[in-house]
């Protein structure tokens, strides 16, 4: 087959069997659209900058995000795929054994990155079987990648994007993970949905942070999925909002209406463990990078480290008024080796203890005397002050 010259019948053809093959490797929808810029999204991604409304962890360069001429000699087309992923657990974790914290769905199983890759890796060598020329090439994203995830799955047909900015499928709800190939060969495209969110107002209304902005975008500085990924503090503003969340944020996904029912076990890779899913908190405190590593490194909320999670597991044992907790967080207090965790630790003893002991009231005079950095000093005192200690 010609790829340049290809008729519309051979094109349509192709793209069929491409579909055929991908549902044979376990892709659960596929898209197509052209490579075309998204020239649309450029005032609105500037004008998230200015506002101060990205979060850092988007491709810095938005030509790069919009031009796929920037990124891809000679682009034709873009293959967009969706992945579902499960939502509800198979069975509860013994809370007999202590408080448990939660992660977000989109961080259940296998990092989703390695699996998608995966996928389209796969479905790549298919195509280059169905299409043996040598001029052939391709290049696949997830959502680390330079184009807008969101953008090209509604270009290709995937679904719509709700006012919570997140790509919504008839099949699956939002519940999906993404991933595009973008490619020289010329392929047939399909129609965009329009967006069926209508006056629904769930997502707007149950945002605890007030984050979306009601269009589609979010001041996501404000989200709580990147507050918990936070290497530094949480402000306290968010810290009660995160219940006993220790990583990602579910709550516009459980509302909207277009997910009620939705949960889907396809994959086996995506499959949680309740342990690694619904952690005991207490045990998170004093966790080593090596004993992270080898418990958690295989999912995608480990991708910034030990820290953050011990942060977010003192702030869930707070927010489920654990006083058991009290001798754990007085020991991280005096004897963890970060400021921040030791900052944390002081403000949740604050949290737990309304009429401290004048033993407290001293390990945290103690604690806070050996303090060196502002913001752990500021928690110390803080606590202090609430306890109206002179």
């Amino acid at each position: 087959m010609d790829i340049e010259g290809c008729s519309v019948m051979d094109g349509k053809r192709l793209k069929e069997r491409i579909i055929a093959e991908s549902l044979l490797l376990g892709i659960d929808k596929v898209g197509f659209t052209t490579a075309k810029d998204f020239s649309e999204l450029e005032d609105s991604l500037k004008e998230q900058r200015k506002r101060g409304f990205t979060t850092g962890f988007e491709h810095p360069n938005i030509h790069e995000r919009l031009y796929p001429t920037k990124i891809f000699n000679y682009p034709k087309s873009l293959i967009s795929i969706a992945l579902a992923y499960p939502t509800k657990l198979k069975k509860k974790g013994d809370s007999t054994k202590g408080k448990r914290g939660k992660i977000s769905r989109s961080s259940w199983g296998v990092d989703y990155h390695k699996i998608l890759k995966h996928k389209m890796l796969l479905l790549i060598e298919k195509i280059k079987e169905l299409v043996t020329e040598e001029e052939l090439d391709f290049r696949l994203m997830v959502d680390t990648g330079e184009l807008v995830d969101v953008a090209v799955a509604k270009r290709s047909g995937i679904g719509f994007i709700g006012k919570n900015g997140l790509m919504i499928t008839e099949e699956f709800g939002s519940f999906v993970y993404l991933g595009e190939i973008l490619t020289n060969l010329d392929l047939p495209s399909d129609r965009p949905r329009e967006n069926q969110c209508g006056d629904c107002r769930r997502c707007l209304d149950n945002c605890p942070t007030k984050a979306l902005l009601g269009d589609g975008r979010m001041n996501a500085k404000r989200c709580l999925s990147y507050q918990t990924q936070l290497k530094g503090n949480i402000s306290k503003e968010f810290r009660r909002y995160m219940r006993t969340t220790i990583y990602g944020c579910d709550i516009c996904q459980l509302v909207c209406p277009f997910n009620k029912g939705k949960d889907f076990h396809f994959h086996s890779l995506m499959e949680p463990s309740i342990e690694d899913v619904e952690p005991l908190l207490k045990p998170l405190l004093t966790i080593t990078n090596r004993e992270f590593r080898e418990r958690f490194g295989y999912m995608a909320a480990s991708w910034r480290g030990r820290k953050p999670l011990q942060r977010n597991a003192i702030i869930a044992l707070a927010n489920h008024h654990d006083i058991s907790a009290i001798p754990d967080l007085l020991n991280v207090m005096e004897n963890s080796s970060v400021a921040m965790i030791r900052g944390m630790a002081a403000w949740g003893l604050g949290e737990l203890i309304s009429t401290p002991s004048s033993k407290v009231k001293q390990r945290v005079f103690r604690a806070m005397d050996k303090e060196t950095e502002l913001e752990t000093i500021q928690e110390f005192v803080g606590v202090l002050e609430k306890w109206d200690v002179k």
